[in-house]
């Protein structure tokens, strides 16, 4: 078709590119019915489902449909089913759930997925905690490694102001609040350096060892292996939840640690607190 028969049956848009005109062709008949089509079915769905927010809500809809609802109703459905064996989690002695049992194998995999959701903020996804969080899978333990202890500090929480049976224990700051003048904390800091098999200063050391009796040993014991009834770490090791250097540990003696862990028997059911304490003591660092 040439441009002269083009014109004669179909208008241009009326603009012009460097000579190049738009033909003004119209859509296809199909693709407008289907566009019309697709308006007003999003004006019936808007209609008959929650859609138009609004101050205090969104509209609900004819039909009375609310993705909420359903998945509460999954919930209940999956809480229902797990009733019974939770309800043995619960009230069981924690001590006689074997591996290889139906029972221990729930409180397993739903004690991981209590963790992920509450703990691993803060300890890790794999358990292995950050400076200032315990690392969960060595047999380091302030307050003790048993499965027992375990699930009691999970349940009551350490230093937090909400459970009165909280883990509770504090170093006083040395440093801070001149307990010790700064040449006694050099030389007990050599004393711990010492004590943990570091590089250290021995002369400074030694003075260190009168200074850490007579204000240490009675949390760290006098040997410095700690005191998990006290919460007081082994100072003779190299694991270190502050960090183990001449800095770190100077900084810990002039200001103390505070860590705080929630109480979260509060916030989660006897069976989730059971389930995540057999969880963490199976990763592999329990006693």
């Amino acid at each position: 078709m040439t441009r002269n028969d083009k014109e004669s049956q179909v208008e241009t848009t009326g603009h012009s590119w460097d000579g190049i005109e738009e033909y003004n062709n119209p859509l296809p008949r199909w693709w407008l019915w289907t566009f019309y089509a697709t308006i007003i079915w999003g004006i019936g769905y808007t209609i008959a489902y929650p859609a138009w927010p609004g101050i205090k809500g969104a509209t609900q809809g004819l039909l009375g449909y609310s993705t909420r609802e359903e998945v509460a109703k999954d919930i209940q459905t999956f809480s229902d089913a797990n009733a019974k064996i939770e309800t043995q989690l619960a009230s069981a002695d924690l001590t006689t759930v074997t591996p290889g049992t139906p029972l221990y194998d729930f409180a397993r995999n739903a004690g991981a997925a209590v963790f992920r959701t509450n703990c691993s903020q803060c300890h890790g996804s794999g358990a292995a905690g950050a400076v200032g969080y315990p690392n969960l899978l060595d047999d380091d333990w302030l307050w003790g490694g048993a499965l027992e202890d375990i699930r009691y500090t999970i349940a009551h929480g350490i230093r937090n102001e909400d459970d009165f049976d909280a883990h509770y224990s504090e170093m006083p700051r040395f440093g801070a609040d001149e307990l010790l003048e700064p040449q006694q904390i050099e030389e007990v800091v050599q004393h711990v350096l010492a004590l943990s098999g570091q590089d250290h200063d021995a002369s400074l050391a030694s003075a260190g060892a009168v200074v850490f009796e007579e204000n240490c040993a009675v949390c760290h014991m006098e040997d410095g292996a700690g005191d998990p009834s006290q919460g007081a770490p082994n100072l003779t090791d190299a694991i270190w939840l502050y960090g183990g250097s001449q800095e770190a540990i100077t900084d810990s003696v002039v200001n103390a640690r505070f860590g705080v862990m929630p109480a979260w028997g509060l916030r989660l059911d006897d069976a989730d607190v059971n389930a995540v304490a057999l969880y963490v003591h199976q990763l592999g660092g329990g006693e």
